[in-house]
């Protein structure tokens, strides 16, 4: 069992029957009364967020929640394809399954999978990814004004505003948590 003393970003719980993460929580001490925890929490299973407030001392159950580190192999009709490094058993997700995660999802990208009683329920991509340039449109010479950007097309269909001097076909990393261009990356 955890307690709202137990609550950390990340941690799993059992709210009204169904999973949750906390996303943020802050622990209040007014002058009067008792202490409680305001808490921000993403539901495992559906994915939207709830706002609740918690008393201090207030008992949780812990998930049957089992986090695998898995490989993505491809996209087909069925969906996006994964597998076991230790097993090599493979997991078959869906579109809706999977959420945002797939504006980030190269071959051979290891990821984290959360399972829900033995379902999958959420990827956890890396902080941060290196992405393929498919389509921007060139910068244009003497169109250099501080901090301009372009949209750019990355090989996952993700959009992503990019500075001018960006090319078709560059690598960039992109930060997975806000989806911005963080830095181009040398190939070598």
């Amino acid at each position: 069992m955890y307690e709202t003393s137990d609550f950390k970003k990340g941690l799993k719980l059992m709210v009204d029957g169904q999973p949750y993460v906390i996303v943020d929580f802050q622990h209040v001490k007014p002058g009067k009364g008792n202490q409680f925890s305001r808490t921000k929490m993403r539901s495992l299973l559906t994915g939207q967020n709830l706002e609740r407030t918690f008393k201090s001392g207030e008992k949780f159950e812990v998930p049957n929640v089992e986090n695998v580190e898995m490989t993505f192999l491809y996209k087909d009709d069925n969906g996006f394809n994964f597998m076991n490094q230790t097993n090599f058993e493979q997991l078959c997700m869906m579109d809706h399954e999977i959420g945002d995660a797939k504006n980030y999802l190269t071959e051979n990208l290891v990821v984290v999978i959360t399972l829900y009683n033995e379902k999958a329920v959420v990827v956890d991509v890396p902080n941060a990814v290196n992405l393929r340039v498919a389509q921007t449109d060139p910068g244009i010479k003497g169109d250099r004004v501080t901090g301009a950007t372009k949209p750019a097309t990355m090989e996952t269909g993700l959009i992503v505003n990019v500075p001018l001097h960006i090319n078709e076909g560059d690598v960039l990393r992109i930060d997975t948590e806000s989806g911005d261009y963080v830095e181009r990356v040398n190939q070598k």
